[in-house]
């Protein structure tokens, strides 16, 4: 068996690029519209590990997707957990749990799917303003 992706419905294309691609920094490695199905797949990899995809599936008729976090959660390792939280409110991102512990941060995409990020290797030192946030909303 081989792993090949995991599929999240989003609602707003834009949106979840800004999210995924701009905050996220994961790269697009294919998009296809399939107007016959009415439906656009994305297909996103962390740079350098295409092994691990996210496919984004836009169904073009509207919908009202419910329980994004019945889904758990996508986890990503980052090199510098607080440049990547950072980096995330740049783009105006709400860190649902901070990277308090110089090791673990969640946020969320705009349909609501939870992304875990870990620091690489071992927990950074605890640094302010980190330290000291409260969570925000559920994650």
């Amino acid at each position: 068996m081989h792993y090949l992706h995991t599929m999240v419905r989003i609602t707003d294309v834009d949106a979840s690029l800004r999210f995924y691609r701009d905050a996220l920094g994961l790269e697009v490695l294919s998009r296809r519209d399939v107007p016959q199905g009415r439906f656009t797949l994305i297909f996103l990899a962390a740079p350098g590990n295409e092994t691990a995809q996210v496919e984004l599936t836009h169904n073009w008729d509207p919908e009202a997707y419910t329980g994004g976090r019945n889904f758990g959660h996508l986890a990503y390792a980052v090199d510098d957990i607080y440049a990547t939280c950072q980096r995330l409110m740049d783009h105006g991102v709400t860190i649902n749990r901070p990277p308090r512990d110089g090791r673990m941060a969640f946020v969320r995409s705009p349909d609501g799917i939870s992304v875990e990020l870990l620091q690489h290797g071992a927990a950074l030192a605890v640094e302010e303003p980190w330290a000291s946030m409260p969570n925000v909303g559920v994650w």
